[in-house]
């Protein structure tokens, strides 16, 4: 796209230098992706409340799970938990059991450590600060500020894996890498500050479509990680456990390891980890079971910053 010489300054995100953009370039892309989303946005039930504990639960799902996959689960979760209290109350082997069939089940462990953080800490409220959401289990920075921008409608900044592929797109087309550093003042200068929580949907519905086309511009970005196969993962014989625990309460760990199908030295592994998250508890006798709460695990759950693809 032809540039008019006229230029938009901003200072870079750390306030130090200034940036200069092609205005018309900027104006264009604006009205490209409005055009897209006014065709063909999506519409989701986490996009049609203002309910900031409802859009947390949201961001947490979608952290590394299809967006199909939430759209199933999430109602029927948050009928049976629709607020913080109930959430914190429950035990854990409830939460596990309706989180089932999304995956990356820590996230679930994460959530309900949080929702018991929100009732003690903020009288049940999701705190509109980041530094504040940061400090919650399994919150990373794309999550924390997802949460300001769709549940506060705060001007923030933040890529995440569908933004992130609409701007390598559109303004770093065959460079290659592309480190968020050059994306995020672009995101900053094309934010629509009177209203960023559609802005963001609209940008996000239009990196999915992209997503759908040959030849990922992620891959152009050193954030970019490709998901393990899930067959025969680690992953894979921790649902398995579960799905066991959930179904018989106790079971022994010799015999869980025979039902899931892993070598008994890597089981023993899975199950020190699964341990240390605050999954499970041994019992008297040696058995193991799921925990009645969360607890404080050792190890904080890894902190997601990105969406799934979807």
């Amino acid at each position: 796209m032809p540039g008019t010489g006229k230029r938009v300054h901003r200072k870079g995100l750390s306030g130090k230098g200034t940036l200069s953009f092609d205005a018309r370039k900027l104006e264009e892309f604006r009205r490209s992706v409005r055009d897209f989303y006014r065709e063909h946005g999506r519409r989701f039930p986490w996009r049609e409340t203002r309910d900031p504990f409802a859009i947390l639960v949201s961001e947490y799902m979608l952290q590394q799970t299809r967006v199909g996959r939430v759209e199933e689960k999430y109602p029927e979760f948050l009928s049976w938990f629709p607020d913080a209290a109930t959430l914190a109350r429950a035990p854990l082997r409830e939460v596990l059991a309706a989180w089932q069939g999304l995956g990356y089940n820590r996230r679930a462990v994460a959530l309900h450590r949080a929702a018991g953080i929100l009732v003690e800490q903020y009288g049940g409220r999701v705190p509109a600060d980041r530094d504040a959401l940061l400090s919650l289990p399994g919150v990373g920075p794309s999550t924390a500020l997802g949460v300001l921008a769709f549940a506060f409608n705060r001007p923030v900044v933040f890529v995440e894996t569908n933004i992130r592929r609409v701007f390598l797109h559109h303004f770093f087309p065959g460079r290659d890498p592309v480190p968020d550093r050059e994306i995020l003042p672009l995101v900053e200068a094309t934010l629509d500050r009177d209203n960023p929580r559609e802005w963001y949907w609209a940008l996000m519905d239009l990196g999915s479509d992209l997503g759908s086309l040959p030849g990922n511009p992620n891959r152009r970005s050193p954030s970019y990680h490709r998901q393990a196969p899930f067959h025969g993962s680690d992953r894979q014989i921790r649902g398995r456990l579960l799905r066991l625990l959930l179904q018989d309460g106790i079971v022994d760990p010799a015999e869980a390891a025979e039902a899931t199908g892993c070598d008994p030295v890597r089981f023993t592994v899975i199950l020190q980890a699964m341990e240390r998250e605050g999954f499970l508890v041994r019992v008297p006798g040696g058995g193991i079971r799921i925990r009645e709460t969360a607890g404080s695990p050792r190890e904080h759950p890894p902190r997601r910053s990105e969406r799934s693809n979807s």
